[in-house]
């Protein structure tokens, strides 16, 4: 009768291991899926923030000018800004290009241009960006827009860079005009 209890108890260990090893692959695996699809639910909610912001807006070629370029969305504006004592700037890259877009932007640099409105090279982006409304994002909700733009297929297009006031601006170019001015 031992003999029989042991085996049952033999058997009933290996089968109990079987089962712990299945039951844990089963968790690895719907963990893995889980943090996939919090992945994509991320991106998706940068995406859907990025769109109620107008971020598609200043930087998209073409959009200004009636044609939105959508190949190249979020690729950089070709139409500038005047900002009275700032100069002429263009809606940037955002498009993870490592040349002309963010494509070597963490996305703590990211996070921080949004909220602060400082680039990573300590240049201070102007009001045009709603960076101050922006800063009032939650960790969530900035993080989501930083996995959006990394998310984005590259497009190589160099916008002009800020061109100081008085100097030709190379295209069309936006006045912003401050209340009284």
């Amino acid at each position: 009768m031992n003999t029989n209890r042991k085996k049952i108890t033999s058997g009933t260990r290996r089968c109990h291991r079987a089962l712990v090893l299945l039951a844990t692959a089963a968790t690895l695996a719907t963990g893995l899926s889980g943090t996939a699809q919090a992945d994509e639910a991320q991106i998706e909610r940068g995406r859907y923030l990025a769109q109620i912001a107008g971020c598609g807006d200043c930087h998209t070629p073409g959009h200004f000018l009636g044609n939105a370029d959508m190949t190249r969305f979020l690729g950089g504006s070709d139409v500038g800004f005047e900002v009275p004592g700032f100069g002429t700037v263009y809606g940037p890259n955002l498009t993870p290009d490592d040349e002309t877009g963010l494509g070597t932007w963490t996305p703590d640099q990211m996070v921080a241009a949004i909220r602060t409105g400082m680039t990573p090279e300590g240049r201070v982006l102007l009001p045009v960006m709603p960076w101050p409304n922006l800063a009032a994002l939650n960790d969530e909700d900035a993080y989501a827009i930083a996995a959006f733009l990394q998310s984005l297929d590259p497009v190589s297009h160099a916008v002009p860079g800020p061109v100081p006031e008085g100097e030709p601006a190379p295209s069309f170019v936006m006045r912003v005009i401050p209340p009284g001015g």
